[in-house]
């Protein structure tokens, strides 16, 4: 165990345990009856067996398959710099060194790209299969390989998958990993070999977790059984161009006005729109049906297991380069820290993949965070250029309500038959278990483009099935017939070029080779920030975006039925938004708008709302405007701002408030005179982080349908369709139903602009809000944010004490790091083993330092910065880096954690590139020889 933390073995933060069985976690119920049959696993964890699977770091090791030798050197921390003489040797080098490290994360993520949960877990994940096997990441991976790869690239691919198959060769699963000897207690489970179609189908997996709106989208439609248009748009607010500025202010676009004028029916309607709902509210998507369907399809969607994000939730990064004119080196720097899951081990892998001589035959010099089970550095730099990358939140998603007529569909008046294929699910230790996967046809589209069949996904869940025959839904739908389901439209789910795109960024040596490598960056779209060792600084948006009609904004469900909702096409590449060196000198980018509302195309109408990025660009021009030059440092603690731009906007008016209630005022204090910093060790952070809870739940959570709200909480309502407030007997009790850590209101940057946005209408009826038990009534603004002192006051009471000198923000704000399988539900000992934490952590939602929480389901950590890194383009060797966890998947090896504590702490660790460097700060060599 790391110093100054300890074993959990309760739940994960911010999440709640499933009712009557519903949640089906990675878990191995027969593990724990062959415990409490009396394994003696205290002899059976022997030193042997913890060890057995740790790999070799020295020495040599003879490989099949190599034209030469490899030197594979590893620093104090574990992270591999791999030496080789061909393309060919160095993947098939990566391949071998990721699984002596990773294998079992590697084996359980193609388990879930493929729909195979049930093969390792049993019978728990057949749901979980059932759902993956329906989108068919696996399919499209092999679809890519087969027929849209490289030579090249499919050449890697094959040599990455014969290391990764060097490695297992010979080995029992015990051999592989300490996870592999748990699951022998239940089952005879051997790993396979690997394929090059497993290292593509992850990036299926990426594009998932990185969907854009398809949450947005969803909970809008829910939001309708209980909201107004009017009301859902004040929760949705118009982003704020003036305040937040995007990310893209002197960029490109090329010829995109002309094409524009020539045929504005290929795209959406003009500028991003400011909220509303659209035509396809009055073709009946607002409906019965819809909220029936999308209820049981999140269900269905918050038991998957996550990638690299919480399903989609939450997901940030920042990203930004400084030209040289403003920094110390006189050459660009640049940083990232993608925001994602808190995941052990780490998503990301920290690696150097070197020639040692770079020629036609060697062609890369790369160093970076890799994915286990990958081949290539997904983000880096190498020895000409370095690149980011923060999501994008383009809408590359649509949901469909489908009219069903027996096994068809109803489609501009016709009914089209169902394609369909049947996929069979094995199951360990149980009966294997057949599904049919539906699909729309294939739908020519304007230029010649074709558009793949929709899955439908509300086969998923018999009582979707039921629901929809039973729907009813508004005039200007069709007869409701066999009923409805729900399909998606969805660009990953059509085969792409993005491995192709990892390669070639790898290699590019300038501008131009960085441009053309993004353009086959297809899924999922990303903002990539570039910087060169010439002084250049750039951005580019790639991907494959979906053009619409301009009445449909893509904001909510479209109706099947209707083509006028099918896409028209995707935007040109050349029409995707750039910027090279732009005369400010630098770039941000934060989840923020890409464009302003000039921009033809509707890329999304759910951009982040751009607080981070704007605290970012305020820090790098304050520097410049007092006429300093950004160090490496400075860039680092840029990524440690841990700043709260809601509470300066609120904290002034909370100070105004008159408290009678002493307790209370005695806790009001420790917002005077605060910074608004949210460090680990306030009081003050702790108490306004309660008090913001407090007034999303009063204000807006206590008035959500139940499909939003934190499950178990239950609340006594007004039924839906009164006209009025019901009298107290007429009253329903209703409790919510979704998971903690995504549940509504969050507390992202979104609300803070909704809050923003009433401030100067203290009376609107969102500040209102009823007396309950001992705490007063409010009717407006002020009266509630006292209510929400008060609460925030006794909820800290409980949770921390009544001294409130004894409070921290950090004591509320702990990251729990949990294995993904076995740590998540098993054995206590096993998450004893498996997991570690807590760790007390500063930061939190929609700061710089995004330690993110969920404000409807309680402060634990849920997403972080998974990793960072500056980059020093004028000496690479200075670069800095540093991983959530380590770089080793083994949970006794000294490279489990062995960053996190320096991660916490916000320090970095060196970053060597050159050989020189390396070699310096080698520990461990192994040669890997023909």
């Amino acid at each position: 165990m790391p110093p100054n933390t300890t074993a959990s073995s309760g739940q994960q933060p911010g999440k709640s345990r499933r009712k009557k069985g519903r949640r089906g976690r990675l878990i191995v119920l027969v593990l724990v009856l062959a415990l409490v049959g009396g394994v003696a696993y205290g002899g059976y964890w022997s030193i042997s067996t913890v060890r057995a699977s740790f790999p070799q770091t020295k020495g040599s090791i003879s490989l099949d398959g190599l034209s030469a030798p490899v030197d594979v050197k590893r620093d104090g921390n574990g992270i591999p710099q791999v030496y080789a003489s061909s393309d060919e040797d160095l993947f098939m080098a990566q391949g071998y060194v990721q699984a002596q490290d990773r294998f079992y994360e590697m084996d359980v993520r193609r388990h879930m790209t493929s729909g195979r949960l049930s093969e390792m877990f049993g019978k728990g994940q057949v749901d979980n299969d059932e759902f993956l096997r329906t989108l068919g990441w696996d399919r499209v991976a092999k679809e890519e390989y087969d027929t849209k790869l490289s030579p090249a690239t499919k050449k890697y691919l094959q040599a990455y998958a014969k290391g990764v198959n060097a490695y297992l060769e010979g080995k029992e699963g015990e051999e592989i990993s300490l996870e592999y000897a748990a699951l022998g207690f239940s089952n005879d489970y051997k790993p396979e070999k690997w394929t090059p179609v497993d290292s593509v189908a992850w990036l299926k997996a990426m594009a998932w977790d990185l969907r854009g709106n398809m949450q947005d989208e969803i909970d809008r439609a829910l939001m309708t059984s209980r909201l107004g248009p009017k009301q859902i748009d004040d929760l949705y607010p118009a982003y704020p161009y003036g305040r937040n500025k995007p990310i893209v202010q002197d960029g490109q676009y090329d010829d995109l006005t002309a094409t524009f004028e020539q045929s504005d029916s290929a795209s959406g309607a003009s500028g991003t729109s400011t909220g509303g709902t659209t035509g396809q509210s009055s073709s009946g998507t607002a409906s019965s049906a819809l909220q029936t369907q999308l209820t049981g399809l999140y269900d269905v969607l918050d038991d998957l297991p996550t990638a690299v994000g919480v399903n989609g939730n939450g997901i940030g990064s920042n990203a930004w380069a400084v030209s040289g004119e403003h920094t110390i080196t006189g050459k660009p720097l640049l940083a990232n820290d993608p925001h994602l899951s808190a995941s052990l081990p780490s998503v990301w892998y920290q690696m150097g993949l070197h020639c040692r001589t770079v020629s036609s035959k060697c062609q890369y010099d790369v160093s970076g965070y890799t994915f286990a089970g990958m081949p290539g550095v997904v983000i880096g730099h190498n020895q000409n250029i370095s690149w980011g990358m923060t999501n994008s939140g383009v809408d590359v998603t649509d949901l469909y309500l489908q009219k069903l007529t027996g096994n068809g569909y109803l489609f501009d008046g016709t009914v089209k038959p169902f394609s369909s294929r049947e996929e069979t699910i094995k199951v360990v230790g149980g009966a294997s278990k057949k599904i049919i996967v539906r699909e729309t046809q294939d739908e020519k589209i304007k230029g010649g483009e074709t558009l793949p069949g929709m899955p439908l996904l509300s086969d998923r869940d018999d009582e979707l099935v039921k629901v929809g025959k039973k729907a009813t839904v508004d005039a200007a739908a069709p007869d409701r017939g066999d009923g409805y389901g729900i399909a998606l439209r969805w660009t990953a789910l059509d085969a792409g070029t993005t491995m192709d795109a990892v390669f070639a960024m790898d290699k590019a040596a300038d501008w131009n080779d960085f441009r053309e490598a993004a353009a086959l960056f297809e899924v999922p779209s990303q903002n990539l920030v570039y910087a060169d060792t010439q002084g250049n600084i750039g951005y580019t948006l790639p991907g494959k975006i979906p053009a619409r009609d301009k009445d449909d904004d893509g904001r909510l469900p479209a109706p099947g039925w209707d083509s006028k909702y099918e896409w028209t096409g995707y935007v040109d590449q050349d029409e995707l938004p750039f910027e090279l060196n732009p005369k400010r000198g630098y770039i941000v980018t934060a989840n923020q708008a890409v464009v302003d509302q000039d921009y033809p195309y509707t890329l999304t109408t759910d951009w982040g709302y751009g607080a981070r990025s704007q605290r970012i660009t305020d820090l790098i021009q304050s520097k410049i405007d007092d006429g300093g030059k950004i160090s490496t440092d400075d860039m680092r603690q840029m990524q440690l701002d841990n700043s709260s731009e809601i509470a300066k906007l609120l904290v002034p008016q909370l100070l105004k408030i008159d408290i009678a209630d002493k307790d209370v005022r005695e806790a009001q204090k420790l917002l005077e005179g605060w910074d608004y910093t949210q460090d680990a060790d306030s009081a003050a952070a702790a108490y306004f982080n309660a008090v913001w809870r407090n007034i999303l739940k009063l204000a807006f959570g206590n008035k959500l349908p139940k499909e939003l709200r934190v499950e178990g909480q239950c609340l006594w309502v007004d039924p839906v369709n009164t006209t009025g407030p019901a009298d107290e007997t007429e009253k329903v009790r209703e409790c919510g139903q979704r998971e903690a850590d995504q549940a509504q209101p969050d507390g992202g940057d979104r609300w803070f602009e909704v809050v923003r946005s009433l401030m100067d209408d203290p009376d609107s009826d969102w500040w209102k809000t009823p007396r309950s038990g001992t705490r007063p009534a409010a009717d407006n603004r002020d009266k509630l944010f006292e209510r929400a002192m008060i609460d925030a006051r006794w909820e800290l009471t409980a949770k921390l004490g009544k001294d409130i000198d004894t409070w921290n923000w950090g004591r509320l704000h702990r990251l729990f790091l949990k294995n993904q399988t076995l740590g998540t539900e098993g054995p206590g000992f096993l998450q004893y083993a498996l997991n570690r934490g807590p760790w007390r952590l500063s930061g939190g939602e929609a700061t710089v330092n995004a330690t993110g929480w969920n404000a409807a389901g309680g402060y634990g950590v849920i997403w972080v910065p998974s990793m960072r890194m500056v980059v020093n383009l004028g000496d690479l060797d200075k670069s800095k880096w540093i991983n959530l966890t380590g770089a080793s998947g083994h949970a006794y090896s000294s490279h489990y954690t062995d960053q996190t504590n320096k991660w916490a702490k916000g320090e970095l660790l060196d970053w060597s590139f050159s050989d020189k460097a390396v070699e310096e700060n080698t520990s461990d060599t192994l040669v890997l020889k023909p």
